[in-house]
């Protein structure tokens, strides 16, 4: 039976997971799959809350080696996937492609395997989201699947949290669509990802050309409190833009928390003082990030984004 392998690259899991690998598993069973564990997503060490770089090597490596994974999906995210990048072996992942997919700080690996590669990887949900039961997230994953083209549409409600007495509580939110930033019209690959992970590639052999590229960004605000996630966006946009293999031909913005304060004008703001964004298609609100639900996006695919007012069009070409 054809495999989906459960592997700890970042953040290992813990105990409290184990209820989640088991909605997980009845999920893949589904579509016909069976879920695989690697053999330490447990295993922490003693500082990094991660297994040892060898052991996250392994299991990365065996599971591009076995011939019946056909999908790796990393557990979580955290802090330290770039450890391993050196330590891979690329001419065999690219011998024995299979989906890998993750978030947040896994996208230092998928880009680097993108780059290393030329495969496609996938920014989308990690445990959590296969084992949410979400329609939305499952279906845009089930898309890829497919390996054909897709257009990107809103979902119909967000998951978020909010402050309420000084605690963080669950809140469910209308989710109003995708808000234009700039009109245009652009087709370009796909690059993208948790932006200030994309920056720790910078000057490294894992970063790829962003030349007539269309970005997909979001990033995490729960480390930042008052208006300092405005003041650290900016800069690690500000960063990604100044490198000289940076002319872009589009921006797709995932939706960002409630936490972060982001604004409509404040992100308006942030673009007005980039020189390479000028007249540059640029949207915002889109459903990935950190936040749920969300879609999967296919790093190294191609994207037709056409912005015209209110008018919205994100299609994704699964082609090479």
């Amino acid at each position: 039976m054809k495999e989906v392998r459960l592997i700890a690259l970042s953040m290992s899991l813990s105990e409290n997971d184990k209820t989640k690998i088991l909605k997980a598993e009845k999920y893949f069973k589904s579509l016909g799959y069976s879920l695989t564990v690697g053999k330490y997503i447990f295993d922490k060490d003693t500082y990094f809350g991660c297994s040892s770089i060898k052991n996250r090597v392994e299991d990365l490596m065996n599971a591009f080696l076995d011939k019946n994974v056909e999908i790796i999906v990393c557990a979580d995210g955290g802090y330290n996937v770039n450890q391993i990048l050196p330590y891979l072996d690329y001419k065999i992942i690219k011998q024995n492609p299979k989906i890998i997919i993750g978030y947040s700080d896994i996208t230092a690996l998928l880009i680097a395997i993108m780059k290393k590669t030329n495969l496609t990887t996938y920014y989308g949900p990690m445990l959590s989201g296969f084992s949410s039961d979400n329609e939305y997230t499952l279906q845009y994953f089930e898309k890829i699947l497919k390996n054909t083209d897709f257009m990107i549409h809103s979902s119909k409600e967000i998951y978020d949290y909010k402050k309420v007495n000084n605690k963080m509580e669950k809140a469910t939110l209308k989710n109003d669509g995708m808000i234009p930033i700039q009109n245009g019209e652009s087709f370009g690959k796909i690059i993208g990802g948790n932006l200030c992970t994309i920056n720790l590639l910078q000057g490294t052999e894992y970063m790829p050309d962003l030349n007539g590229s269309i970005l997909f960004l979001e990033d995490d605000a729960d480390d930042f409190g008052n208006d300092v996630f405005l003041l650290e966006f900016d800069r690690n946009l500000e960063s990604l833009l100044q490198l000289p293999n940076c002319k872009i031909k589009g921006i797709v913005f995932g939706r960002f928390q409630l936490c972060s304060n982001m604004t409509i004008d404040k992100l308006k703001t942030i673009i007005k003082n980039k020189k390479k964004l000028k007249d540059v298609p640029i949207v915002c609100g889109a459903d990935f990030g950190h936040t749920n639900p969300m879609f999967t996006i296919p790093i190294g695919a191609y994207c037709n984004l056409k912005i015209k007012n209110n008018d919205i069009e994100i299609k994704i070409e699964m082609r090479k």
